[in-house]
């Protein structure tokens, strides 16, 4: 017999660890987001009132699929009066047809997240509808938590994960994991929504703090999850070893005040090392001959500024940018070449190939564009110009450490 604290920390930690494996089981078998939902909430439920009187099972995950599936199958036999009686006789048949324990073995398990992350990062669904259902379904975040995260009021993004779900049943797109010859383009689409819901954990475009840490560690959980899933897929080790040795660094952008630090004055002492060795570890499983992805690119210049001593390579990080303008030739590669530039061989150099950018209408009301120029413009002694890019970026900034970095920088210039 268990208090019902201790339940509550047992079942907190199972819907943690393993909500996305139950979760993608039952939707195997509802073929229907909500349903699965609903007998997994019933599921949480009945563990509420039986695991303080019977202890929590050796096996949780095992238990509440179980449990999941018998109050579906109860649900469903109880609205068979519905008008999708017939959709609910059809979901009822799998259920009832199942063996108890539904598959739960190692190969079965791995598939089924496959299917569930595949589906949810479908390229028929927008890509705000990718991440909004990748972070409630595989990352179990709350609807509200996502809101806030991404400052969308909580019913407007409550819609969007109900037209996302609509969607994927109109539409018939599959439950499955990609074949072979179009798993590079979906993989794409998965590594695409994992690297954006990191961005924003890592750099919050709004808010008072700098960073997302909840989401940052979620974008790292999933990164981990997918490679586990596919151990030889090596743009998905290199987005991993990317996020990994972006967030080593998370503790030294703010200092004891919370004002923000750039890379070349953080207290390297304060970067997470754990985090860095894996990082590199994770890089060098990246490494194919003859094969570049942008991610691994991305990742090689992350350990290129990771280095614990010494000065970062600059001249290596912009070799390395070009490549990966070969690679990847948008507005947002070139301005990062611009910055990494300035460093390797000085702003005037920066400033001339930046020229080019500040015609393309895309980056007009970019922000890092005229946060960049304004640092450029100011080391290069134009004082007149470093003033006017920098109150053009405190302008656009939303987010107010960021904000205030860039006030104290125009004070000083001032």
């Amino acid at each position: 017999m268990t208090s019902d604290a201790e339940t509550v920390a047992a079942l907190e930690a199972s819907f943690r660890r393993d909500r996305p494996a139950v979760l993608a089981t039952l939707i195997r078998l509802a073929g229907s987001f909500d349903v699965a939902e609903e007998a997994l909430q019933d599921a949480v439920a009945a563990a509420m009132e039986a695991w303080p009187s019977h202890g929590v099972p050796a096996n949780p995950a095992g238990w509440l699929t179980v449990t999941a599936r018998r109050r579906a199958i109860d649900r469903l036999r109880r609205d068979r009066a519905q008008a999708d009686r017939a959709a609910n006789l059809a979901v009822l048949s799998r259920f009832e047809t199942a063996e108890d324990d539904m598959g739960l073995d190692p190969d079965t398990i791995v598939d089924d997240q496959l299917r569930l992350i595949f589906t949810c990062c479908h390229p028929a669904l927008d890509l705000p509808a990718r991440v909004a259902l990748t972070l409630r379904t595989v990352g179990g975040l709350r609807t509200g938590e996502i809101a806030r995260a991404f400052l969308v009021a909580e019913p407007t993004l409550g819609k969007r994960i109900v037209r996302a779900k609509r969607k994927i049943a109109e539409a018939n797109i599959p439950y499955v994991v990609p074949p072979a010859d179009e798993l590079p383009q979906r993989l794409a689409a998965v590594l695409s929504v994992i690297y954006l819901i990191f961005n924003e954990g890592y750099a919050a475009s709004d808010g008072d703090s700098l960073s997302r840490p909840d989401l940052a560690l979620e974008a790292i959980r999933l990164a981990r999850l997918v490679c586990a899933l596919l151990e030889d897929e090596p743009e998905a080790w290199a987005l991993l070893s990317l996020l990994l040795l972006t967030d080593a660094r998370r503790a030294a952008r703010t200092d004891a005040d919370g004002a923000f630090v750039a890379l070349e004055d953080q207290d390297r002492s304060r970067w997470n090392h754990g985090l860095i060795a894996e990082g590199l570890a994770a890089l060098d499983r990246a490494i194919r001959p003859g094969r570049r992805g942008p991610y691994l690119v991305q990742a090689a210049i992350a350990a290129l500024q990771s280095t614990p001593d010494g000065p970062v390579p600059w001249p290596e990080v912009v070799e390395l940018y070009d490549v990966l303008y070969e690679l990847n030739p948008s507005p947002v590669v070139a301005l990062n070449r611009c910055a990494a530039v300035g460093f390797a061989h000085g702003p005037q150099q920066a400033l001339e190939l930046m020229r080019p950018l500040l015609q393309e209408p895309a980056l007009a009301d970019y922000q890092p564009l005229h946060a960049v120029r304004a640092d450029l413009l100011w080391r290069s002694g134009d004082r007149r110009g470093a003033e006017a890019a920098f109150g053009r970026a405190i302008e656009l900034s939303g987010n107010a450490v960021e904000r205030r970095e860039l006030q104290r920088r125009l004070a000083a210039l001032r």
